[in-house]
């Protein structure tokens, strides 16, 4: 049984904490936040009796297997980036695993220190985009790789936010529908200004054609205009979908529904309970890392390097909307690439 800590016992924590009940193989023994109050009430949900406020304190007594690291990716109220300080704290102390709250990074600054730490780390980093693993979506998956849809000719996805806000999410969805084929190009516009300031700065809206190294063409758009209406849920963070297209059906999977046609069963759709597919999702990507503590060859689906792919996709899609050219992928992001979005919105 493996032995899991938390870092963080804000709102996104107890998802983690929770998802613990469908956790086979590790368990959840400590907590740490800086903030008193907040730790024991979280300790107190939680029953978990074992409470820091010192990062490294807990890390030398308890000695965990796997971290999660449930912190936003700014310092509250400041422009300082702490992922980075953060998981080469956890490196440095040779924490088995690590799970990091969505996104990686929030500039180019801090994704090129956190794709350092990615060449010289032996500690196993997994990013927390979990839509990978919901029930269904792994069921839709599943249609796809037994070829029930036939070639994959196209895809098409979206969220309803802002692009570093679910963007994460969504270009981790369209990689895990390709086996983690890496992006190659993009040509990306972007919008809005209005949330560049933020703790997640981002432009308001963004959308891009990318061109995948397996030959896919795909389109992606992120913003509160952008995206198909397949929810009727309000909020900005109540849509989030993935459209794949094949020579013999499709699979489209989205927040509150899901559809597919495929010549064997034609038509099928149907309603989705996202909170209680989440909680599920959140115990299969836990879950995997401790598979993959187990096995070196079942190396986890949201691992770090992809998930630094992914992001540098996302930097891509803003680079080229402020030069207006196609960005060949991977490419190396100019410093302060949010600077340079605040100048050019």
């Amino acid at each position: 049984m493996y032995k899991s800590a938390i870092l963080g016992c804000g709102g996104r924590a107890k998802g983690h904490a929770d998802a613990y009940r469908f956790v086979k193989g590790g368990q959840l023994a400590a907590i740490c936040d800086m903030n008193e109050e907040r730790l024991h009430n979280f300790g107190d949900s939680f029953e978990i009796s074992s409470r820091y406020t010192d990062l490294d304190e807990m890390l030398e007594k308890e000695n965990p297997d796997l971290l999660h690291i449930v912190t936003a990716p700014l310092l509250r109220g400041t422009n300082q980036h702490i992922r980075y300080p953060l998981m080469k704290q956890a490196s440095d102390h040779g924490v088995p695993a690590v799970i990091v709250e969505k996104p990686i990074a929030v500039d180019s600054d801090d994704w090129k220190q956190i794709a350092g730490l990615a060449e010289e780390t032996e500690t196993k980093f997994v990013v927390n985009t979990q839509l990978n693993f919901h029930p269904k979506n792994l069921e839709l998956k599943k249609d796809v790789v037994d070829g029930r849809i036939g070639e994959i000719k196209f895809i098409d996805a979206s969220a309803r936010s802002t692009p570093v806000n679910q963007g994460p999410h969504v270009l981790q969805l369209v990689s895990s529908y390709i086996d983690n084929s890496r992006p190659e190009k993009v040509l990306g516009q972007i919008s809005g200004r209005e949330n560049l300031d933020s703790a997640k700065p981002s432009p308001m809206h963004a959308a891009a054609q990318v061109l995948y190294d397996n030959g896919l063409h795909v389109s992606i758009a992120f913003g509160t205009e952008m995206g198909a209406n397949v929810s009727d849920r309000p909020g900005r963070f109540r849509h989030k979908r993935v459209f794949v297209v094949g020579t013999k059906g499709f699979v489209h999977w989205g927040f509150s529904m899901w559809e597919r046609s495929t010549l064997e069963s034609g038509y099928e759709r149907g309603a989705l309970n996202y909170g209680e597919q989440d909680v599920q999702a959140q115990g299969n990507l836990t879950e995997a890392v401790f598979d993959w503590l187990d096995d070196e060859s079942k190396v986890h689906p949201t691992h770090l390097k992809q998930s630094l792919a992914e992001f540098n996709l996302l930097l891509g899609i803003y680079y080229s909307g402020i030069t207006n050219e196609i960005i060949n992928l991977p490419f190396e992001p100019p410093d302060g690439l949010i600077d340079s979005l605040r100048e050019k919105l």
